[in-house]
């Protein structure tokens, strides 16, 4: 009897325990329910705000703006972060199979949530205590992660802080982030999407910067041991870096590639081979000082910002040029670039030697009579930023900003024999170092469509960061020449027109009296056209045309051609006195091979958004600025240079010179401080100035600065290399000639008999009166 009483008692306990656990179960479901709304609502601002439905539709997502040459080359970038989408076709199917064998095995059969994956972590975890038993987390939840941040601070709410709930109440966000995704989008999509948004080290940000970052490969291009090096990457980008930690990044290589042969992704033979390979980088690291145009780059980018600034999105928010995925395609051509720094750094590696040898240990600062300048670095150092520090930090009449200047420090410093060189340098040292640099810049310029095709800023943007095509202004010396015959051409005056090479002197009221010497110092008292002139870069006979036609004449004819600077209207601006631009100078003489019409040096094509949808087209900004005849008349000036006996190309080797037509004009100011060369073919027009960062900084010898020996060998060397390679269409050639019948005699010997001028002045040569 008791027996029984016992059973009935036990079953009514154990049916009791079974109803309390199914209470318990339906309870805790209930519970998790509501808990599950309650986050995604976000109820009384308890666990942080969610994306809504629109934001998961269109997920934002901070992407590099690329910057394009005009014949597709990827030049540079502009980011917070160094990311730029791919598509799923842009993937390499073993970087897939490495991603899905190791991070999500059932991907394609789940909707967002693994209940396999999830109850695999909460038995290892909770049950067995295993504190490696991962978190569970699919391809989904991690895309959630990295789209939405709903592990950073903005997403927390106040239950947040309330410790253990804070992880539940993130990966409860992440679940439902992800079943939403999971309804918004494909597989495919998502996987892109992960790939596009993880974080990999190394300033790499997505699969495409990664994959060049650590290979110099696209996605695509991967194979399964570099695949699985990146894939790796996702549990910690730092321990796990091929880079710093190349044994953890092997290991967990081989992890993978175990991931990959477990799932049959890999036969057994192929992991054996493939996990004893070493680890080959092609390691290079983005960096806006390196790689093609990287002065062109940063001139772009001030145009850029300036450009967001001034243009709002649909939103009504500006544009942000580091985080919207922007595509700049650019005028610039990537092998003509190529071939313009190849040459600037050829020819300055040879010319700051003999710079330095012709130095022989002297200071090369020195004044017009070739004295050292006292106290000049003493001057210096006060415009530098490390100077402004210690003055800030100690005082400017203390001894300390003086010490520190002096006190020698660990540094990276540049030079043309050794690359990049580490030493010890103070501050006073190292500027001392760098003023001894001679600088150059140079731009080439389509004459026709007004694109720039090349742009080089100077030596190297690491070490020397202001830029000498734009934004550097120096005299430009006889290169300013052919404006002064522009004017004069345009006022009647015939390439044949003849002039006495004697002292000249120009007398304005309110002015000094202008008499120039010839670069020689000699007068040669003999007749000759202003083409020879011109050619021979003779300064009397150049400050005669300027006295004939004035000077406010000339400054207008220059600023119609292109000149945009401030040009002072004396008669001493006929050898360039007025600081100007090398791109004014090369816009400026490309509308003689272009016409006459000016058209304004661009270099933007235009600005695309991230799906591709232009936004704003640069047309090419025209206009007339002499007549077709007047400019051409000016081309043939401009060949006398190669023509003429004396002229200042002559120099130019004759395979270049060798059935072609070019224009050049040489130019040097005084002491040698700037050295210029403009050159001119059917299809380019491009322009060289070298000199100091400081006009006191020249070669002692007038000779050795002249622009025929500092600038025009970098043109030269340029001209070679583009007829040298047929894939750029640029040929030998003439230039072309107007359509209509020229009203002016070019050959001089005709000239001189079909008219009956006379020359302006006669002369005697026992007076240099004029």
């Amino acid at each position: 009897m008791s027996n029984k009483k016992n059973t009935t008692k036990s079953r009514s306990l154990a049916g009791k325990i079974i109803k309390v656990l199914w209470i318990a179960l339906f309870a805790g479901l209930f519970g998790f329910a509501i808990f599950v709304w309650s986050v995604s609502v976000n109820f009384l601002g308890l666990y942080g705000d969610l994306p809504d439905f629109k934001a998961v539709e269109n997920p934002e997502n901070e992407l590099a703006s690329e910057l394009y040459s005009a014949d597709g080359v990827l030049l540079g970038k502009y980011y917070r972060e160094n990311r730029s989408p791919v598509t799923y076709n842009e993937l390499s199917n073993n970087l897939i199979n490495a991603l899905i064998a190791t991070e999500d095995i059932r991907f394609e059969d789940h909707s967002g949530i693994d209940p396999k994956g999830l109850a695999r972590v909460l038995f290892k975890t909770i049950l067995m205590g295993q504190s490696s038993a991962g978190g569970g987390s699919t391809l989904s939840q991690q895309t959630a992660k990295n789209l939405f941040k709903t592990r950073g601070e903005a997403s927390q709410g106040t239950l947040s802080s309330v410790p253990g709930l804070r992880m539940l109440i993130i990966k409860t966000k992440e679940w439902i982030v992800a079943t939403q995704l999971e309804k918004a989008y494909t597989k495919d999509e998502i996987l892109t999407m992960y790939l596009n948004t993880s974080e990999f080290g190394s300033n790499a940000f997505g699969i495409k910067s990664a994959a060049k970052t650590f290979f110099n490969k696209t996605p695509k291009d991967l194979n399964v041991q570099e695949s699985a090096v990146l894939v790796g990457l996702f549990k910690a980008p730092t321990y796990y870096s091929p880079v710093y930690n190349p044994e953890n990044s092997t290991r967990r290589r081989n992890t993978v590639l175990s991931q990959m042969e477990k799932y049959d992704y890999l036969t057994q033979a192929q992991y054996d081979s493939i996990s004893k390979m070493p680890i080959e980088l092609d390691y290079n690291v983005e960096s806006h000082n390196r790689g093609l145009a990287t002065y062109f780059r940063e001139i772009v980018k001030s145009d850029l910002l300036k450009w967001t600034k001034e243009n709002l999105k649909a939103d009504g928010k500006p544009y942000d040029l580091y985080g919207d995925g922007l595509r700049i395609y650019t005028t610039i051509d990537s092998r003509l670039q190529k071939y313009a720094e190849e040459s600037v750094d050829e020819h300055m590696r040879e010319l700051q030697a003999k710079f330095v040898s012709e130095l022989r240990g002297r200071e090369p600062w020195v004044d017009s009579n070739n004295k050292v300048i006292p106290n000049f670095l003493e001057t210096m150092i006060k415009r530098t930023e490390a100077y402004r520090v210690l003055v800030n930090k100690y005082g400017a009449e203390s001894d300390s900003v003086e010490i520190k200047l002096n006190e020698k420090k660990k540094m990276k410093v540049f030079s043309w024999e050794k690359g990049e060189i580490d030493t010890l340098m103070s501050s006073m040292d190292s500027l001392r170092y760098y003023k001894t640099f001679l600088q150059t810049g140079f731009v080439s310029m389509d004459p026709r469509s007004g694109h720039i095709k090349a742009w080089v800023g100077g030596l190297n943007h690491k070490y020397f960061k202001y830029d000498h095509v734009r934004e550097g202004k120096r005299q430009p010396g006889s290169t300013f020449k052919p404006f002064v015959y522009a004017a004069a051409i345009e006022n009647g005056y015939s390439p044949c027109y003849t002039v006495v090479d004697q002292p000249v002197e120009v007398n304005i009221p309110g002015q000094p009296t202008w008499s120039p010497n010839n670069a020689d110092g000699k007068f040669t008292y003999e007749k000759m056209t202003i083409r020879q002139a011109m050619a021979q870069s003779i300064n009397s006979i150049t400050a005669y045309m300027m006295k004939q036609i004035s000077p406010e004449v000339v400054v207008e004819m220059a600023h119609r051609l292109g000149i945009t600077s401030d040009l002072d209207p004396v008669p001493a601006l006929a050898l360039g006195t007025s600081d100007v631009s090398i791109l004014e100078m090369v816009g400026a003489m490309s509308t003689f091979a272009n016409k006459g019409e000016h058209i304004k040096p661009y270099y933007i094509d235009r600005i695309e958004d991230k799906n591709g949808n232009v936004l704003h087209q640069f047309p090419a900004r025209k206009r007339s600025a002499m007549s077709e005849e007047n400019a051409y008349l000016m081309l043939h000036m401009l060949q006398g240079g190669f023509e003429e006996r004396g002229g200042t190309s002559q120099g130019v080797p004759m395979h270049l010179r060798e059935g072609n037509e070019l224009g050049g004009k040489t130019g040097t100011t005084q002491n040698a401080s700037d050295g210029w060369y403009i050159g001119l073919s059917k299809d380019l027009v491009s322009g060289v100035w070298v000199g100091g960062d400081d006009r006191a900084i020249h070669f002692r010898s007038w000779i050795s600065g002249q622009g025929a020996r500092t600038a025009r060998p970098i043109w030269v060397k340029y001209m070679t290399k583009v007829y040298e390679d047929p894939t750029l269409g640029i040929t030998k050639g003439s230039f072309e000639r107007p359509e209509r019948p020229l009203s002016v005699e070019l050959d001089c010997e005709e000239y001189e008999i079909q008219t009956d001028e006379f020359t302006d002045f006669d002369y005697d040569q026992r007076s240099n009166d004029f």
